[in-house]
């Protein structure tokens, strides 16, 4: 199917859904499409934009990362250090986190053995 945006010679704008681009051609030279509005059946078809359906966008890896850790990880803000420092050394539950830490925190954990990776995003704001 397809709709058309149509157009009498006396200026009455209408549309009309039709079966195929042909049977639009068809119908309109046996005089078969009229307006509405006046009867007439000199009728064409209005200039019109295109209606294209698109799918949603698939999820980035970037999206699906960030989602992962709002919904499996604890998010410990700015004691980042301290409590990857904590777990890592046994005096705090083992578990995943994610937070917040200067670059000179990041490289005293990587020099303590503590397996740190910088994140290519911030926290939303609103999140608990």
């Amino acid at each position: 199917m397809i709709r058309y945006d149509l157009r009498c010679v006396a200026g009455h704008a209408f549309d009309s859904w039709f079966g195929s681009a042909a049977a639009f051609d068809t119908l309109a030279a046996r005089g078969a499409i009229v307006c509405p509005e006046c009867g007439t059946d000199a009728v064409e078809k209005a200039p019109m934009a295109p209606r294209v359906v698109t799918a949603p966008a698939p999820e980035r890896p970037i999206d699906r990362l960030r989602r992962h850790l709002e919904e499996e990880a604890d998010y410990v803000g700015r004691d980042f250090a301290a409590e990857a420092r904590a777990i890592h050394r046994g005096e705090a539950p083992d578990r995943p986190i994610w937070g917040e830490a200067r670059g000179s925190e990041a490289r005293e954990l990587a020099e303590e053995g503590v397996a740190v990776l910088p994140l290519p995003f911030r926290r939303r704001s609103g999140l608990q």
